[in-house]
């Protein structure tokens, strides 16, 4: 037997442990018991695979689990994963990120939602009956399993400081851009909640800069048996500063608006991005002021606002936001 089949072997082991992990933390927060469909559901797995994790459960691993007319449960006085304890507002902080989790996420996970079924058994009853539901449905939206392979592996890189390799293609406002071969060194795995999407944050080596890579345009991905040393955590956090929401590679600009009065105040009620400097003028507009990396994610924030909003500076960005509205009022015309 080589050293690759035994790291395979190990490999294999340690998937099934959390998947029975997993299977273990969502009967305990179902102390009434759940269909094995709705189990196959939730975890992403078949209903044979499902059913042969209950009798591993049961007859390997020893653990108080029951079934009745197809109905599993698992006696939580008797099983060996203590139950989380949180305070009021805690549990109230877990149920406003499961709301935000379906609001902004058009894509189902199960290694995402098991993070909150193993949160939910620490919860009141009326809150966790809410995160259950928010469960079911986001246990509905649609899978992607290259989407899913690629934040585990990502995620196994991130955690073991390993460079990964992967095929990339580029967004269709690049241009002439192709797809390309990234070899990249992962520092964060950060969600957008402009575009509903999930981002990978890196040193790319062959671009000698930090990138970032959208997890939905990534192909087949690999581990390199390559580590790294992690930057200063300081200097990434000033990285992603200037990002209107996450692209941090572009160039800074200074990005000047003018809000009409009747989206003032609800301008001032935010903050918008933490650079910006907000001041009134006698006519009771509202200039409002920011140095953001590029403007890519700002353009849409401004467009949303329609013509409650002037923008000043840069040119550029005027002349394309203008031009914009104009392509639009010809084709309502």
């Amino acid at each position: 037997m080589t050293i690759d089949d035994d790291r395979e072997r190990y490999s294999t082991k340690r998937d099934r442990l959390a998947r029975l992990t997993r299977l273990v933390s969502l009967l305990q927060s179902h102390p009434e018991g759940i269909r094995t469909a709705d189990i196959a559901n939730r975890v992403g797995m078949s209903v044979r695979t499902v059913y042969r994790d209950l009798t591993a459960l049961q007859e390997e691993l020893r653990l108080p689990v029951w079934g009745e007319d197809g109905v599993w449960g698992i006696d939580d006085e008797k099983a060996f994963l203590p139950p989380l304890k949180l305070t009021q507002q805690e549990a109230m902080a877990v149920v406003l990120s499961a709301r935000l989790m379906v609001r902004y996420t058009d894509k189902y996970d199960p290694d995402l939602a098991a993070a909150f079924e193993k949160l939910e058994r620490g919860l009141p009853s009326p809150l966790a009956e809410h995160v259950e539901r928010t469960l079911d449905g986001l246990s509905k939206a649609p899978r992607d399993e290259r989407f899913s392979a690629n934040v585990r592996l990502l995620t196994k890189a991130w955690a073991e400081r390993r460079v990964v390799t992967f095929e990339y293609a580029p967004a269709r406002y690049e241009g002439g851009a192709k797809p390309r071969r990234a070899t990249v060194r992962p520092y964060l795995l950060e969600p957008s909640l402009q575009t509903h999407a999930l981002y990978l944050i890196g040193f790319d080596e062959e671009r000698a800069a930090l990138r970032t890579f959208k997890i939905e345009r990534i192909g087949s991905a690999a581990l390199t048996p390559r580590t790294f040393e992690p930057p200063d955590p300081a200097a990434t956090t000033s990285a992603l500063r200037a990002a209107w929401d996450i692209i941090a590679d572009q160039p800074q600009v200074a990005v000047e608006l003018r809000f009409a009065p009747n989206v003032a105040d609800r301008i001032m009620e935010a903050t918008w991005h933490p650079t910006q400097s907000v001041s009134s003028e006698t006519d009771g507009w509202l200039r409002w002021r920011a140095s953001v990396s590029g403007t890519i994610e700002i353009r849409l924030w401004i467009l949303s606002w329609g013509d409650d909003v002037e923008v000043v500076g840069p040119a550029s960005l005027r002349d394309d936001v203008a031009a914009t509205h104009a392509r639009a009022a010809a084709r309502y015309r």
